[in-house]
C-alpha cells in the first residue's frame, strides 16, 4: 500500500455522538520520498539506543515515573507556572 493512499480511519455515528474507528496499520507500506527513509532510520537508531540504556537502569518503573515528573515540570513552565522537580516530588503521597 502506498502511504499516500492510507486513510487513518473513519468517523462513525453512535447515539447522539460520533466516534473514530482507526484503520488497521498492519500493511506493508511503500513510499517514494527518501526523506521518510532517513527519518525511519534515525527513529530506529534512537529506539535502539533507548533499548540499550534500559539495560543499565536497575528499576525501569522508577525511571519512567521520574521521566513523567520531569515532563510535568517542563509542561508547567509552558503554562507559565514555576515549579521544579523537588516541588513535584514533594506533592507525592507516600505509598
Amino acid at each position: 500500500m502506498k502511504i499516500e493512499d492510507f486513510v487513518s480511519g473513519t468517523w462513525e455515528s453512535g447515539y447522539k455522538y460520533k466516534y473514530f474507528v482507526p484503520s488497521p496499520v498492519n500493511h506493508s507500506f511503500s513510499w517514494e520520498d527518501d526523506a521518510i527513509n532517513s527519518l525511519l532510520e534515525n527513529a530506529s537508531l534512537k529506539l535502539g539506543e533507548l533499548n540499550s540504556f534500559s539495560r543499565f537502569v536497575p528499576d525501569i518503573d522508577m525511571f519512567i515515573k521520574m521521566h513523567i515528573y520531569k515532563e510535568a515540570v517542563v509542561s508547567s513552565r509552558i503554562e507559565g507556572t514555576r515549579t521544579n522537580i523537588e516541588e513535584a516530588l514533594d506533592s507525592e503521597e507516600p505509598n
